[in-house]
């Protein structure tokens, strides 16, 4: 059996299910080379920052409606069947204001706050509910069952599971994106680099995709354990200032969200913002705290600034010949990288198989 020669660049979760699937092959030999790994906390790094959950928000019809569809199931299946994966099943409940539909977060979200959204055939025990259970100001909710993912425990899992399949991990930064082909670690040049560099696409030679932006996020993870994921339409703080939560399992602490700054690039929190997250959800979650405490009764762990990859046009998923070197790029996927994960990664990997084809009728 001939052996394929790939390279990944990138240990988030693009680059990381990317080669969990490429891996289940043993036909391929693959290294992942990344600047950052799982347990490094970097702004350029997205994947730790992450909530993170499975909250669709795909149009109807769009490639990331299909990636959504297609990842629900792998990850469900995961969460059945490998609990030291760090994913548990949780009620979410999505919260509609009917004035922020036409607000930058309104549209931004539109597919999640549809009253009927594609997804409810998908996801289990998706219902609307009763007007008479809405809160004060909320004018339409939907619940159904999703995930939550625990970064933490998430991600060295995905390096554990493409380890027992053979796959060599390195550090590496690269100029170029061909000169990734010769940092596999048999010593030959990669047959395809495989493109998982976030938003580091902007910068990274070969690629130079300048439509690749930031969409800073901050979050102040608490030890209150509420055990709730909910999200609401929008708030009355601004248009980029988002109001969610979602309890990680095993042990990671609540989440509270958020923001959503396009172009911003600042690393630090802001405490200001910080004070309106944990206001926002003590509102939307008064189960939080305890009876008629404010934010004094949240027991921070952290406060946490992190930088979505955010491509106009939505991610970019195709296959690319780069001075002579077959490139599959899988890139771009904002804030729902995790949610679209596996339907992303097996398009990659299409894409790599019939990149293989094109290498090997040319020998």
């Amino acid at each position: 059996m001939a052996t394929n020669h790939i390279v990944i660049i990138g240990a988030g979760v693009s680059g990381l299910t990317t080669a969990y699937l490429l891996s289940q092959d043993p036909a391929h030999s693959i290294t992942v080379a990344a600047k950052h790994m799982p347990g490094d906390y970097d702004i350029e790094y997205a994947s730790p920052w992450a909530g993170a959950n499975y909250s669709p928000m795909g149009s109807p019809g769009s490639n990331q409606a299909k990636w959504e569809r297609e990842t629900w199931q792998p990850l469900q299946e995961i969460t059945k069947k490998h609990p030291e994966a760090g994913i548990h099943f949780q009620d979410n409940v999505i919260y509609n204001r009917t004035k922020d539909q036409e607000t930058a977060t309104g549209k931004n979200f539109a597919a999640l706050m549809n009253a009927e959204p594609w997804y409810r055939e998908v996801v289990p025990n998706f219902r609307a509910m009763p007007k008479e259970q809405l809160p004060p100001g909320i004018d339409s909710a939907q619940t159904f069952t999703s995930v939550c993912i625990n970064p933490a425990l998430y991600l060295p899992w995905l390096v554990g599971q493409c380890h027992k399949n053979g796959v060599i991990f390195k550090r590496a930064v690269f100029q170029h994106v061909v000169h990734a082909a010769k940092a596999h670690h048999s010593g030959l040049t990669a047959d395809v680099v495989v493109n998982c560099t976030g938003l580091s696409a902007r910068t990274l030679d070969g690629v130079r995709d300048a439509t690749v932006y930031p969409g800073r996020g901050q979050v102040v993870v608490v030890r209150n354990t509420p055990g709730k994921m909910a999200a609401l339409s929008g708030t009355d703080d601004g248009e980029e200032e988002l109001c969610y939560m979602m309890t990680r399992a095993a042990g990671g602490g609540t989440i509270l969200g958020g923001c959503y700054q396009a172009n911003q690039w600042d690393p630090l929190p802001d405490p200001n913002l910080a004070v309106r997250i944990m206001k926002r959800a003590i509102a939307a979650c008064p189960e939080l705290v305890a009876d008629g405490q404010g934010i004094e009764g949240l027991d921070v762990v952290r406060h946490g600034v992190g930088l979505r990859p955010i491509r106009k046009g939505g991610p970019r998923v195709e296959a690319q010949s780069v001075e002579g070197v077959a490139v599959v790029h899988n890139y771009g996927h904002g804030g729902f990288g995790y949610q679209a994960s596996f339907g992303c990664a097996a398009e990659a990997v299409r894409l790599v198989e019939e990149s293989l084809r094109r290498v090997s009728a040319k020998l």
